[in-house]
């Protein structure tokens, strides 16, 4: 459950700061700790012998089915795909994003400030930007296709 309480309270409120090259944004979990520093996620290495196994494996269970309702149900609606049928606003600089990444674990999807946008030259929609996220303590860019990130706040 400490892992479903971490996914809830890290989610971003508002971007605070204005400052491009450290991108600060405020979200339920510094807001109850008061500090900046993210919520330790090594959520694996909890003294197993503590606790019953048939314990362990429900929450495990129940972590997991909260995950996959919270990507299938919460995420995918702020990343809706309609198939060229509506047009959806583009991306645009200070955009705070959720960086979808399949090689991390569900807690450590990254939040960062869109950078920088790349538009199509044929028709003028982003295809490609560039984020400013913060990685132990150092401001960090990386350049991703547009479909493999999730606007969480727009400006």
């Amino acid at each position: 459950m400490a892992e479903v309480m971490a996914i809830m309270n890290s989610r971003p409120l508002v971007p605070v700061s204005s400052d491009v090259e450290a991108p600060f944004i405020l979200s339920p979990q510094m807001l109850l700790t008061q500090k900046t520093q993210e919520v330790p996620t090594e959520f694996k290495d909890l003294d197993v012998k503590d606790m019953y196994r048939s314990q362990w494996k429900m929450v495990q269970v129940m972590a997991n089915t909260f995950w996959k309702r919270w990507k299938s149900e919460f995420l995918s609606t702020l990343q809706p795909r309609q198939k060229w049928l509506v047009s959806t606003d583009n991306l645009k600089e200070g955009d705070v994003v959720l960086l979808h990444d399949k090689e991390s674990a569900r807690i450590d999807w990254p939040v960062g400030v869109v950078n920088r946008i790349f538009p199509s030259n044929s028709d003028g929609l982003v295809r490609k930007i560039e984020v400013r996220i913060l990685k132990d303590g150092k401001p960090c860019l990386y350049i991703r296709p547009a479909t493999e990130v999730i606007s969480l706040l727009t400006v």
